[in-house]
């Protein structure tokens, strides 16, 4: 979330909605691989079930915060947040990033 909102304070390309989703999808997959390893230090789930997990609750996080507190006021709507096909292919990528990082933990 944090990335998605910074790069609005530095314009790099026009379309500001594209330059915030492609550092979204390049912010994620840090941020995924380091919560997946700290999970894994600590306790242990299989990694679909952990990646289904992320999911559901980054889903419920942008329902209850995101939507109502940065989309909503700068006039945008739960469809539209929702709607928008880059959310699912962040998602997505979500899964699968803490799928294989998973993976890999678990083989060492």
């Amino acid at each position: 979330m944090s990335f998605y909102l910074f790069s609005f304070y530095v314009p790099i390309i026009e379309n500001s909605d594209l330059q915030s989703n492609i550092t979204l999808a390049l912010g994620i997959i840090p941020s995924a691989c380091l919560g997946t390893y700290l999970f894994f230090k600590n306790s242990y789930t299989k990694p679909a079930i952990l990646a289904l997990s992320f999911v559901i609750v980054v889903t419920l996080l942008d329902a209850l915060i995101t939507v109502p507190v940065f989309i909503i006021p700068n006039g945008g709507n739960y469809s539209t947040f929702f709607g928008d096909p880059m959310f699912y292919t962040i998602a997505v990528e979500l899964y699968f990033i803490v799928l294989y990082f998973g993976n890999h933990l678990n083989k060492k």
